[in-house]
């Protein structure tokens, strides 16, 4: 009989909620279901909340309402719903950040709504939980010889941030020099394709916090996840959808032994690879773009040896061993 899982977490991605009828991307291509997401989340909340041992956690990885909602004044209200929703479960929820979060409101109130998922408390061992400002990034351990690492894709964007900061300053100053189509939305003739203003990168203040954070799990004999609402790798994206400075952060990794998976979202087809390093890379399909019938969210059981990803809906089973 196999052991028990050491933790088991939910994963769902790209909620994207609004009170509004069926819509369509911003190619104008694929249609996305914004009132029926609430409804699809409420069931991923009822599977999860029935699950047996409970679960220790949920990732939201970014995107949970979307940037309509802030045309028509209704950003605080579905919010609402949504975290309403997410209140029903008996486990905390890690909030990961993105681009329709910032369409919606600024940094500074991000940090102080229910999306700021960041431990208040400092750890009582090891690198600091966070890097310092207004980065939304952090680690946590919800088990011995585990460690989860939550980055901050957008801590380098021209979106959330007030337009007279440095930050914004040097992400406006470095997508213009990668981007120079008048919509700087589009990646049209981009050597880069990145570079587009619906994503964003890591400051070298993060990626120095997650060095040490990779340094301490390495020493202390620790497996690590990584989640953000970014992919990183490009087997597990398409081009437009990864983080600007993605080989950053995938450097950063790789001069590291302990990092077991990295889990996205954003790309609402989701995505997988296993890197040149053994590395795995899931990205999940968004609900967004889920037919009502359907769903897309999952629960992983981590072991000793493996992820096992139980996949519902669009979202397939896995098992990644490590």
């Amino acid at each position: 009989m196999e052991a028990a899982p050491r933790v088991s977490f939910g994963v769902v991605a790209d909620i994207q909620y609004a009170d509004e009828e069926d819509g369509c991307d911003f190619w104008g291509r694929r249609r996305r279901y914004y009132r029926h997401s609430l409804r699809l989340l409420r069931a991923a909340v009822e599977a999860w909340a029935a699950e047996q041992p409970p679960l220790a956690f949920v990732l939201q990885l970014g995107d949970c309402i979307d940037g309509v909602n802030a045309r028509r004044g209704a950003a605080e209200g579905a919010l609402e719903r949504v975290l309403a929703a997410l209140r029903r479960l008996p486990a905390p929820v890690h909030h990961a950040w993105g681009n329709h979060e910032l369409y919606n409101f600024c940094r500074n109130r991000l940090a102080s709504s229910g999306l700021n998922s960041r431990p208040a408390a400092a750890p009582a061992a090891g690198p600091p939980a966070g890097p310092p400002g207004d980065c939304h990034a952090y680690h946590f351990s919800p088990a011995p010889r585990l460690r989860f690492v939550l980055l901050d894709g957008y801590d380098l964007s021209v979106l959330g941030r007030d337009p007279a900061s440095p930050l914004h300053r040097e992400s406006l100053r470095r997508l213009r020099e990668k981007n120079p189509n008048e919509n700087l939305n589009s990646p049209a003739g981009l050597k880069e394709p990145q570079f587009v203003e619906f994503n964003g990168g890591f400051s070298q203040t993060q990626l120095d916090w997650f060095d040490e954070v990779l340094k301490f799990s390495d020493e202390n004999q620790e497996k690590v996840v990584v989640t953000g609402h970014l992919p990183i790798h490009p087997d597990a994206s398409d081009k437009v959808c990864l983080a600007w400075n993605y080989e950053d952060a995938l450097s950063v990794i790789h001069s590291h032994q302990c990092v077991i998976c990295f889990l996205a979202g954003h790309l609402h087809d989701g995505g997988y690879c296993l890197d040149s390093h053994g590395v795995h890379h899931l990205t999940l399909e968004g609900i967004i773009e889920t037919p009502p019938e359907s769903n897309a969210f999952g629960t992983i059981y981590v072991y000793d040896d493996k992820m096992v990803l139980k996949g519902r809906g669009r979202i397939s089973d896995r098992v990644m061993y490590f």
